[in-house]
Formats: structure tokens, C-alpha cells, sequence
């Protein structure tokens, strides 16, 4: 049985007798690449910080990296906040030194690694810039580095692709997936539905405080069926009876849902009706469709520059 790096059950946070988290059940595999999503105001951070104990419970219990009392743990996660910040002032590889000591290293520990890090991610020439001196990409992926720099065994990144081009965009996935080669376990809330359908393995679709879907990214998508898009070239005959119920029309093209029988007989009775395939594409549902599907709302559109799956 796979270990759990993060567990909640019945979890509940209330603010002003609203509740903000509203019972949910969590539980993250150690190593894996775990996404909350949601769109903005379903309870992402608010549930992210309750798992850390950043904000207590008003209800349900959690347990991270096998404490009841989430703060224990501490020096074992990195926590990078939707509100980034760093001072202004400070030099990036000073910042990420700073950071680390936060988290108990010595600051000549912190500068070794941040320097090791900076190298790593292509910005070894920013170590002696000022945080101010950066573009906002570069300062973001800094603190990136000094959420990693104690090499933390649980990383929790909320909503850490937002206003990144796709140059950072993908930069921060390479570090997110080479934090879980080095053993580390990723938890990270988003409402961009692209982030997710790339890195995770595991996913939560969350809305109003609640959990609608837990599972793989397959398993989300499994809950469509696949669509056909099928063009002929005669525009009508008796084959299009051949077609199910439900088909959408457009001069010669139809657009359905793959039938559970498979798309054979369909074939076989547009063949044998002379319907002439023009052509034919049987297209998966995207983790884009089953969200809709679960929140019952359209999904964020990316940002300018982020790259598609």
C-alpha cells in the first residue's frame, strides 16, 4: 500500500459562517505530482493552508508527512504562497539563502546550494542582481529555488504558473518534475486546466468547498465518451440512419459520441450506404471537457504565452 505524504478527512474552515471548505477528503501518495483544481474562489488556498496548519481546522483532521500537527513538519516542506513576495533590495542568491535559513540551514549551506540551484535552472548570471533587477519570471523562479533550497520532502506551490510566459512556464515544470526524481512529493492548487493535464498524476477538482472528483487525470477524462467528427461526401441517403440519435449536423459533417458498440457497425452501414468517408477522427475527451462537466462552468483561459498540452 502506498504511503500518503498528505491526508485529510472532513476537513472544514469557515469564515464569517460561510464555509470555505466544506468536508473535504485529501490524500496525496508520497512522489507523486498532485493537483487541486478548481476555478478562482472554490477554496484552493484556503485548503492548502489548512493542510499546513497555517490556518487551523473547524473540523476534520489532516496529517502531514505523518503529523496530526502540521507544523512539526515544517522543516521538512516548502510552501510557496499565491502572494509571492521578496525583498526588493536583496540579492537572488542572498534571498535564497535567506529562505533556506528559515528553514534551518546555515546561510553558508544556503548560498552553496542557492548558487548550485541558480546554475541548475539557467540564471547563474542573476545571482548577484537584485531581486528588483529581475523580470518577473526570473524573481518568481527564484523563489521557486528558495521554496526547494532545504530539499524539502513535501513542495506545495499555490497557483505557481500564474503570469508566467512559456519559456518560465516550462522551466518551473522541469524543476517541479526534478524535485519528485530527488524523492520529493508535489502538491500544487491551479485553475488552469493545461498544468495539470501535463504534470499530475493524481488530481482533485474542487468547487464551493467541496470535492467533485478525485482520481487519475485518465479516470476524469474516462467519465466522457470519446467524439467523432465525420465528414462525407454525399450530404444524405438512407446511411444516416446509421448515425446515433444524437448526431450534430453540419451540411456533410456530424459530429456524435462514439457509440459503446464501437465505430465498426457505423462504418460498415456508411460503406455499405455509399456515403463516401471523407474523413474520420475519433477524439479523446481532455481534462479541459471533464472539468467543465464536474464545476458546471467554463474554464479560465490560459494566459498570454502559456503553452498548451
Amino acid at each position: 500500500m502506498t504511503s500518503l505524504a498528505v491526508e485529510a478527512s472532513k476537513l472544514v474552515k469557515r469564515f464569517e459562517g460561510q464555509r470555505a471548505v466544506d468536508g473535504i477528503d485529501l490524500a496525496v501518495p508520497e512522489g507523486a505530482i498532485y493537483g487541486v483544481l478548481g476555478p478562482n474562489g472554490a477554496g484552493k488556498t484556503t485548503t492548502l493552508r489548512t493542510l499546513l496548519g497555517i490556518i487551523e481546522p473547524d473540523g476534520g483532521w489532516r496529517k502531514v508527512l505523518g503529523e496530526d500537527r502540521p507544523m512539526r513538519a515544517a522543516p521538512r516542506i516548502g510552501y510557496l504562497p499565491e502572494e509571492r513576495g521578496l525583498y526588493p533590495s536583496m540579492q537572488a542568491k542572498e534571498a535564497i539563502a535567506f529562505l533556506g535559513a528559515l528553514r534551518g540551514m546555515t546561510l553558508a549551506d544556503g548560498r552553496r546550494r542557492a548558487g548550485e540551484l541558480l546554475e541548475e535552472a539557467g540564471l547563474g548570471e542573476a545571482a548577484t542582481k537584485t531581486i528588483r533587477q529581475l523580470s518577473k519570471g526570473m524573481a518568481q523562479t527564484v523563489q521557486l529555488l528558495g521554496t526547494i533550497v532545504h530539499r524539502p520532502k513535501l513542495l506545495v506551490l499555490d497557483e505557481p504558473f500564474s503570469g508566467l510566459d512559456a519559456i518560465n512556464q516550462q522551466r518551473l515544470e522541469g524543476l517541479i518534475r526534478a524535485q519528485v526524481a530527488e524523492g520529493s512529493t508535489v502538491l500544487f492548487s491551479t485553475h488552469v486546466i493545461a498544468h495539470a493535464e501535463r504534470l499530475c498524476e493524481r488530481i482533485s477538482v474542487i468547487a464551493k468547498g467541496r470535492v467533485r472528483f478525485d482520481g487519475t487525470v485518465a479516470e476524469a477524462r474516462g467519465r466522457l465518451p470519446s467524439r467523432v467528427h465525420l465528414t462525407t461526401r454525399a450530404g444524405d441517403g438512407p446511411w444516416r440512419a446509421a448515425l446515433p440519435a444524437d448526431s450534430i449536423a453540419d451540411g456533410r459533417n456530424f459530429d456524435f459520441a462514439l457509440p459503446e458498440g464501437g465505430i465498426e457497425p457505423v462504418l460498415e452501414a456508411l460503406i455499405a450506404g455509399g456515403a463516401g468517408i471523407e474523413s474520420l477522427a475519433i477524439e479523446r475527451p481532455s481534462l479541459h471537457d471533464a472539468f467543465v462537466d464536474l464545476v458546471g462552468e467554463p474554464v479560465p483561459q490560459p494566459e498570454p504565452g502559456e503553452v498548451q498540452p
